[in-house]
């Protein structure tokens, strides 16, 4: 019998790995470059092969057609200009989500800062409603705040993750900890599957690659990557350089072939 968070889950991944390109950010920072013409860059890395991109509401209600690939609604939001940035509030529903033709809701939870007792209960309860509408749930789960000294300590992601899961979600995204061999332990220890954080904007393509292809190697299902992607200067070869990696197992250098030609169409 098929349910529907399966059925759901199907359009968001591909192979059972998940290639999702967050653009969530406007809330957060602004219309930086790579989101001030957001329906462009959608276009793109849907021609890129994404199997999912994640907006906010609004961002779903202006879009101009129906997408070709796989739709996350995040519900959670926080600025830069606020007194608690850290602070990721509940900004809406799973059943807007449906109304607006998402297929699964995220949820960004910051663990470590003094909001995080507030940030655990709406992960829970979202966890909860996803169950009840069949919406498959993806858990963003960062270790940041004023109790967090280093956010890439294996132990820490590995804590934080898990917290993720032990709560409900169907998948976590969590920060990539730099090594394959001490990723692998953040994995083994979270029973349901991940996918890596893309981070700040990187210094050169190959670096976005190399974690990408380690992270697969330790055991992840794919990546959430925004601004290494909308930010890029060739958004559709930079996505389809990643797929590669993701969706067909490439190898490192393999991606960079289909970067460098990609780039030139």
């Amino acid at each position: 019998m098929v349910f529907g968070k399966q059925v759901r889950l199907s359009r968001i991944t591909e192979k059972g790995k998940m290639l999702c390109i967050p653009m969530d950010h406007g809330v957060t920072i602004g219309p930086v470059k790579g989101l001030d013409k957001i329906f462009d860059i959608i276009e793109k890395i849907s021609f890129g092969g994404a199997t999912a991109v994640l907006t906010q509401k609004g961002i779903l209600r202006m879009m101009p057609k129906p997408l070709n690939v796989g739709t996350i609604m995040h519900v959670s939001a926080s600025t830069s200009l606020g007194p608690s940035p850290n602070f990721k509030v509940r900004v809406s529903s799973v059943e807007e989500a449906l109304r607006l033709g998402a297929d699964a809701v995220s949820v960004h939870v910051n663990i470590g800062c003094s909001d995080e007792p507030k940030m655990l209960r709406k992960l829970g309860m979202l966890a909860d409603e996803c169950d009840e509408w069949q919406v498959p749930f993806i858990a963003m789960m960062y270790p940041r705040g004023e109790n967090i000294k280093n956010p890439n300590d294996p132990e820490i992601v590995a804590h934080v993750a898990r917290i993720g899961a032990e709560l409900g979600a169907d998948i976590v995204k969590t920060p990539y900890t730099g090594t394959l061999e001490t990723f692998r332990k953040v994995v083994d220890g979270c029973p349901v599957p991940i996918v890596i954080a893309g981070g700040p904007k990187a210094e050169s393509d190959l670096e976005v690659l190399k974690m990408v292809r380690e992270a697969m190697d330790a055991g992840a299902i794919g990546a959430a990557i925004g601004r290494n992607v909308f930010q890029h200067d060739n958004p559709f070869a930079i996505t389809k350089a990643l797929r590669a990696i993701i969706i067909e197992d490439y190898t490192l250098n393999e991606a960079l072939e289909v970067l460098k030609d990609a780039s030139t169409k």
